[in-house]
């Protein structure tokens, strides 16, 4: 038994030697073909880093541009409101200057005549012909500054370049990461994404409607003495003018103090509304605002249209402008004495028609839209980003006399129209 055991042992052992040729030439071969596969990924190991490291290179290269194209466009921003500064503050100087030495050449005039005997006649009649014809002098001095200054606009510009920035940088990583739509890199401005949330009789109301399809709207405003700016001058409820001398309204947690403002009584949180407004005198602006602003804001804050809780069309004497979160619009169209606005809060949509005969026209829409494709527009893009939140509350309506001889007057609307209602 042994032995057989043996000679098995001894022959597997004699088979085995015969293959041996044969397994280590097999075995030769998968060594070369290793060697070759490993020498060839140690070469795209190399590749890979020589090759990120010059994208790396590349990248850092071009981001030390975009940072020279940003800083020479700060800096030439930063010296066009410098170069404004300096040329408005030497107006003001000139103007100070020249108020202070007639304010100074008065008073001594009038300290003359006060100095004068009643018996010296002709001493008086010097002084008081030299004190008249100082108080008659014209005013040679620089006129009023306007209540926009030039160099504002220049954070408005600096936004929209920020929001362009943003959009791009986000639709590329986006397209990088492979969470964007399949395609090519986008080297251009991209288009907004957000769909207009209106419907279809939204798009232009004037073109489907006379002004008595509106009127089926009519919403009838009161004016909130309650929130009158003291330089604001109510006549009943539907009436205001600007005036010179305060008035001594009683004093309010609800009154604008630092803007020429007044507010509606009136709350609108639902359905559509219809309201006219008659330009009568100077610079108004129309418009719509949260119920919960604060009118203690500052004036540059608190104006219709310079903060994101209320937005407005101003009538600046030569032309339309509309106005939201600090930015705005020229609008090239006639005068209108007489501005409809038409609100429809579930469609988030406001709307000013210049009217004139019964016949629309359409001044300014807000609502959310896309963009034209190639054309990014700053004041679209802020009223794409948040005019909808200004939906979430109620809203009231809202009117600034902004010009010493502003003067306007709330409309009147038919009588028989549908729903000549006071809604709350």
């Amino acid at each position: 038994m042994e032995n057989a055991i043996l000679h098995l042992i001894s022959d597997c052992i004699l088979h085995l030697q015969a293959q041996r040729p044969k397994i280590l030439n097999n075995i030769e071969t998968q060594l070369d073909e290793l060697g070759a596969a490993i020498a060839q990924m140690k070469r795209m190991v190399d590749l890979i880093k020589a090759t990120a490291q010059k994208e790396k290179e590349k990248v850092s290269s071009l981001f030390a541009e975009a940072t020279k194209v940003l800083a020479t466009f700060k800096k030439e921003v930063l010296s066009f409101i410098e170069v404004d500064e300096r040329a408005m503050l030497g107006r003001a100087g000139e103007e100070l200057r020249h108020k202070e030495e007639r304010r100074a050449l008065l008073m001594e005039h009038k300290r003359n005549l006060e100095k004068v005997s009643s018996m010296d006649t002709i001493t008086f009649l010097q002084e008081f012909q030299a004190l008249k014809t100082a108080a008659e002098e014209k005013n040679l001095a620089c006129p009023d500054f306007p209540r926009e200054l030039s160099f504002i606009k220049s954070s408005q510009a600096v936004f929209a370049v920020k929001e362009l920035l943003g959009n791009i940088c986000k639709n590329q990583w986006d397209q990088l990461s492979g969470k964007g739509e399949n395609g090519p890199f986008l080297h251009g401005i991209p288009e907004v994404t957000i769909e207009p949330q209106v419907s279809e009789r939204s798009i232009n109301p004037a073109s489907l409607e006379s002004r008595d399809y509106f009127l089926k709207s009519a919403f009838i405003i009161d004016l909130d003495s309650d929130t009158a700016d003291k330089f604001i001058q109510l006549f009943g409820t539907k009436g205001a003018k600007r005036v010179l001398n305060p008035i001594a309204y009683p004093e309010t947690s609800t009154r604008f103090i630092n803007c020429e403002q007044v507010l509606g009584e009136n709350l609108m949180n639902r359905g559509n509304y219809y309201w006219e407004v008659e330009l009568i005198d100077g610079w108004v602006s129309i418009g719509i605002i949260t119920e919960n602003f604060n009118s203690q804001e500052s004036y540059d804050r608190g104006r219709l249209g310079r903060n994101e809780k209320s937005c407005c069309l101003q009538w600046n004497g030569q032309n339309y402008v509309a106005w939201f979160g600090g930015f705005d619009c020229v609008i090239q169209q006639p005068f209108f004495h007489t501005i409809g606005v038409y609100l429809e809060y579930s469609e988030k949509v406001l709307t000013f028609y210049g009217v004139k005969d019964s016949k629309m026209t359409c001044l300014q829409q807000f609502k959310v839209a896309r963009f034209k494709k190639g054309h990014f527009d700053p004041f679209q893009n802020k009223i794409n980003h948040q005019f909808p939140t200004l939906f979430t509350h109620n809203l009231k309506p809202a009117f600034f006399l902004e010009s010493v001889d502003a003067h306007m007057q709330l409309g009147p609307l038919k009588k028989d129209c549908v729903s000549v209602l006071k809604r709350r």
